[in-house]
């Protein structure tokens, strides 16, 4: 079995790396995709600003000079009836409107208003900007009416963990290498096995002395081997040494991890390539998935924003455990001993995933044969 194993691997290795496509997108998900998403921040930054400042006081140049880069644009000056036309065309995310007598109107404790405009289809700008932008006012009222901030009876000693600068590039470069893993595993994983079929070279295969187990396994196993190796080289070259991500945790238990997630989605992809008849429909049935499993794992969005319901549907998918796994490995340096569970579920799953798609696939053969 070995030896017939090791011929089938090299086949697969042969046909995956004479095919320039498939390395040149291999490539690129684990570079290109990787590097752009560690610049796709989510902070925000350079927000435009607007002032109608009808004030005209010293307050209202303080406040205008308070707000600045690198979270906001320099404030330009516009007329109020020039606000509207300006918003509708997306000009700024906030518009600032600084009523006559403001100053005046403070110092004699007559509780005049300020009235910001927020573009809110600019949602992280919009929510993150404004808070920033209620800060700022809050401190320039409290420096023209010289009343400092009364210190809380308790002071919190706050130790940030993990990402001490908050940076959103820590978080989306290893996001961006689990979607690459996932996505590029059910592509090629499917295509190798729908390619044997409509090439009509599963009929070669069906004469050799090898059974439907090791058809499978190579598949799994050639595939798995090329993206863990350049899923690998991604992390250390791109994630950790380009981007400067630091890697806290053992790489040896990342690679335990990846190996077991490959091993379930390699399963799952022949289980859904022996339902398909055409590379077309596998598609269909592969995208939908893909975006589905990513969406839900966790890995962009937080899990307790979603619905119970969904949270109970994907508590237990390879994605969702393989999102905790990496980052906690990657992020907090976690051991094993800490994330066996997500390795037991992986595997499980991955098992589960392998049963299916070897009766499937036997069924697959006997209808070639």
């Amino acid at each position: 079995m070995t030896r017939n194993l090791l011929t089938l691997i090299g086949k697969e290795l042969r046909s995956l790396l004479a095919d320039p496509i498939l390395i040149l997108l291999i490539a690129y998900m684990f570079t290109g995709m990787v590097i752009a998403m560690s610049q796709s921040n989510t902070d925000i930054r350079n927000a435009a600003v607007a002032i109608i400042d009808e004030d005209r006081s010293p307050f209202s140049r303080r406040l205008a000079d308070a707000i600045r880069p690198p979270y906001f644009r320099a404030p330009a000056y516009i007329d109020r009836e020039d606000a509207d036309a300006a918003m509708n065309r997306g000009d700024y995310v906030f518009i600032l409107e600084i009523p006559a007598n403001f100053e005046r109107d403070l110092l004699q404790n007559r509780a005049p208003e300020i009235l910001l405009n927020i573009d809110a289809t600019r949602m992280n700008q919009g929510g993150i900007g404004s808070a920033y932008l209620g800060q700022i006012f809050t401190r320039e009222i409290r420096a023209t009416l010289n009343t400092p901030a009364a210190a809380p009876p308790v002071q919190p000693v706050i130790r940030t963990r993990y990402n001490p600068n908050a940076e959103n590039a820590y978080q989306m470069p290893v996001t961006a290498l689990g979607n690459a893993i996932l996505l590029l595993l059910l592509l090629l994983v499917g295509a190798a096995v729908i390619r044997e079929r409509e090439h009509g070279t599963i009929e070669h295969l069906l004469v050799m002395p090898v059974t439907a187990s090791e058809i499978m396994l190579a598949k799994i196993l050639a595939n798995g081997l090329v993206i863990l190796i350049a899923s690998t080289g991604s992390l250390l070259a791109v994630v950790h040494g380009l981007i400067g991500v630091p890697i806290n945790g053992s790489l040896s238990h990342y690679l335990l991890g990846t190996a077991t997630y490959l091993f379930s989605i390699a399963s799952l992809a022949i289980m859904i390539a022996t339902l398909t008849p055409s590379l077309q429909q596998y598609s269909l049935l592969m995208l939908p998935l893909f975006i589905i499993m990513n969406l839900f794992s966790g890995a962009t969005t937080s899990r307790s924003n979603m619905p119970e319901l969904a949270r109970a549907l994907s508590e237990y998918w390879p994605s969702t455990q393989y999102a905790i796994y990496s980052q906690s490995v990657i992020f907090r340096g976690a051991g094993l001993h800490e994330l066996w569970p997500q390795l037991l579920i992986m595997g499980i799953a991955g098992i589960l995933f392998l049963g299916l798609a070897l009766i499937r696939f036997r069924k697959m053969l006997e209808t070639q044969g």
